[in-house]
């Protein structure tokens, strides 16, 4: 899938979803390095501050089209860092239609404290034997530092080739389409990176978009497929494991929304779930499921076309058993799920992973499930993104605890087309929709008006204390170049209110660069 061109990729996302390397490997941390930083999660400046990561991929950079933009804003409004292909020690330069920063991730490799910033170019073209070959993919690693990140950080760039040698760089690739980083519970920084347009040699015939990821805890690395030990499903052509990663230290789960389920479901989709232990340097897989049967069977049946997987989030789940969140809350979107007569409506699933690999269905729902606010349409693509959050990890896991946004870019608003909404659950209450709430443009909590093809909940992200939405296409004339809210959870409960912050460019010292600010993150 190439989404080069700037409207069609809007479409693609919506409708189908879907260097040289440095001294230091990512994720070795140096003998002697000292704890310079002691911040969050995000912290890439070390002063203790929560710093936020904005992209957009399809900003033109030094008049390259489509060349693509990462932003740091840092926490206590101590300035922004503009990251680019143009920074110096990238390696690399703007091209059109790279989309530098169509995804990111964050953990600290080195060990000093600092948080270090992953960044996805999927569509980043790569020298061969002759012309460049197409969308091979590359990511870069840029570190952290007590002085902030961007302009003289230390930089690492790699191709699939160089992140893990004897891979090749095809065309069609995307390495780096998806990311995932974190701290495992082992206490090592761990990438899991998602190439689904990987070809996967099966009996001497390539499976085409079948796709691989490439995972790395500490210093080692290694290719998983669905061929690997362990793993669930089968390796088939078009099944693009690894389009959709999300995390937490014990687990990891992997969207193969293009699984063919049976004989006829394409696309129906899958999801494999691992944890970080190590078996002969792989990641362990502890669980599948799917809408069939075939895995851990959910509420549904497998469709074509249902893309279950497309979306994924996950958080820490503590049980009233243990002192510690040793399972977790994995939220599923399935956009493409037709709901009666109405096709590509979209639902979602929940589902709660063990330790043991036991997978329970907490909730499967969507727009015409008993007393959930709104109703089923057609290309509203309930599930396009979902973003669950435990808002507590220090407590057993609750109802008052667990927030889950979803988002329906497709939905219509007052007969404005597309302008799309977001979707707030507590998704452990016995009564999915006893608590929902619709949030569009003008609500309380969230600014400007519905515009048609808004596509607002494209763009989701969900922290302890915040959620951040990210309306990149608006249509809005004031905020044309994309805008970000970020929304407290507690101003969304409604125990709170004012807190909701607006950053977009051209105000609050952030560049008037922009074409699709905040579309990821």
């Amino acid at each position: 899938m190439n989404t080069k061109s700037g409207m069609s990729g809007i479409i693609a996302v919506i409708g189908l979803l879907v260097a040289t390397a440095g001294a230091t490997a990512a994720g070795a941390v140096p003998a002697a390095a000292a704890a310079s930083c002691a911040g969050a999660s995000t912290d890439f400046n070390g002063d203790g501050l929560v710093d936020n990561v904005v992209t957009d991929p399809q900003a033109t950079v030094d008049g390259v089209p489509q060349a693509g933009l990462v932003r740091v804003l840092y926490g206590g409004d101590k300035g922004v860092s503009e990251i680019s292909q143009a920074t110096p020690g990238m390696g690399v330069s703007p091209e059109r239609g790279d989309q530098f920063g169509s995804a990111v991730a964050w953990t600290d490799f080195n060990g000093d404290g600092c948080s270090d910033l992953v960044i996805g170019t999927p569509y980043e073209d790569t020298g061969g034997s002759g012309a460049d070959v197409k969308d091979t993919g590359c990511l870069h690693i840029v570190y952290g530092s007590p002085t902030g990140i961007g302009v003289g950080s230390t930089i690492e760039g790699y191709t699939q080739s160089t992140f893990t040698p004897g891979a090749n760089n095809e065309e069609g690739d995307r390495f780096g389409y998806a990311l995932q980083a974190g701290t495992a519970d082992t206490g090592q920084p761990y990438l899991v990176v998602g190439v689904p347009g990987e070809g996967v040699v099966v009996n001497g015939v390539n499976q085409v978009d079948a796709g691989v990821i490439v995972y790395q805890q500490g210093a080692k690395r290694t290719t998983v497929t669905q061929d690997s030990p362990g793993v669930p499903g089968v390796v088939e052509a078009g099944d693009q494991f690894g389009a959709a990663l999300t995390g937490t230290n014990r687990y990891f789960a992997v969207g193969v929304p293009g699984e063919t389920i049976g004989a006829d479901a394409v696309a129906a989709g899958a999801v494999a779930v691992f944890n970080h232990t190590l078996t002969d340097g792989v990641p362990t897989a502890i669980a599948g499921m799917d809408q069939a049967g075939e895995g851990e069977a959910l509420t549904g049946i497998a469709e074509a076309g249902d893309r279950f997987g497309a979306a994924l989030s996950m958080t820490g789940y503590r049980p009233a058993n243990q002192t510690y969140n040793s399972d977790a809350l994995l939220a599923i979107g399935t956009p493409g799920e037709g709901i009666g007569n109405v096709p590509d409506a979209g639902g979602v699933a929940v589902v709660r992973i063990e330790p043991s690999g036991r997978v329970t269905e907490i909730k499967a729902f969507d727009a015409g499930t008993a007393n959930v606010e709104g109703d089923p349409g057609a290309g509203d693509f309930f599930g396009q993104r979902v973003a669950i959050t435990n808002t507590d990890t220090g407590v057993v896991t609750g109802t008052s605890t667990v927030r889950l946004a979803v988002g329906i870019p497709g939905r219509d608003v007052g007969g404005v087309k597309d302008a799309g909404v977001i979707q707030v659950f507590k998704p452990l209450d016995s009564d999915i929709g006893a608590a929902d709430r619709i949030i569009e443009r003008g609500s309380p909590v969230l600014p400007g008006k519905p515009n048609a093809r808004d596509f607002t909940g494209i763009s989701l992200r969900s922290g302890a204390v915040t959620l951040y939405v990210g309306i990149p296409y608006s249509k809005d004339p004031a905020t044309s170049k994309g805008v970000l809210h970020t929304m407290p959870w507690s101003d969304i409960d409604g125990t709170t209110t004012g807190g909701t912050k607006t950053f977009q460019p051209g105000s609050g010292g952030l560049s008037d660069i922009g074409t699709s600010f905040a579309a990821v993150g």
